[in-house]
Parts: structure tokens; sequence; C-alpha cells
């Protein structure tokens, strides 16, 4: 499962993660992130190389604001703290995958 990600949790669960992250930035409302949404927790529960975790960009605005996060959904994959790759919109599980370095 997916782990909620906020300003209190940031630095501990993203910066400092000992494996890599892939953050999925979403909201409620939004029709594309609901569609994108079980295919994020498959990558989550199949997948221990990576730390997938969901922010919720009207809880957080800053976290969203601090990547530029300009459309949700929004992918952003974080390796040693640093965000390395970025997709937008709905993609395939298997462009995910690459998105996080796991194909």
């Amino acid at each position: 499962m997916a782990k909620v990600i906020t300003v209190n949790n940031f630095e501990e669960e993203v910066l400092n993660s000992d494996k890599p992250v892939l953050l999925d930035f979403w909201a409620s409302w939004c029709g594309p992130c609901r569609m994108l949404s079980p295919v994020v927790e498959e990558i989550s529960d199949e997948y221990d190389a990576v730390k997938v975790g969901k922010v919720n960009v009207d809880e957080e605005p800053a976290l969203a604001e601090k990547f530029g996060v300009m459309s949700i959904p929004t992918l952003i994959y974080f390796e040693g703290g640093k965000a390395l790759r970025a997709s937008v919109g709905v993609q395939p599980k298997d462009k995910i995958l690459e998105l996080a370095g796991l194909k």
C-alpha cells in the first residue's frame, strides 16, 4: 500500500529514504487520478525495490508547489533525495515501471 506523504514526513520518507521513491501527486476530485491510483497501488504491492507514496495536492499544496506540479496526476521519481524523472497524466503500467527504474 502506498504511503501518505505530507510536509511533516516528506524529509524522512522521501529525502532520507534508503530506497528510491515514486510519488503520485493526486486529488480526490480528479478523474484521471482515480484511474491511475489502482496502478500505483499495484506497483506499491508488487515491487519492494521502490517506496511508493501519494501526495494529496489539496492537503499538501506546498509540496505540489515545491516540485512545480501544475497538472495532476503527476508522478515524480526520487533517488538519493533528488527528483530525477516525472510524468504527467495517466500512464500505462509499463511506462510507470520505466519511470521508476523497474523495467
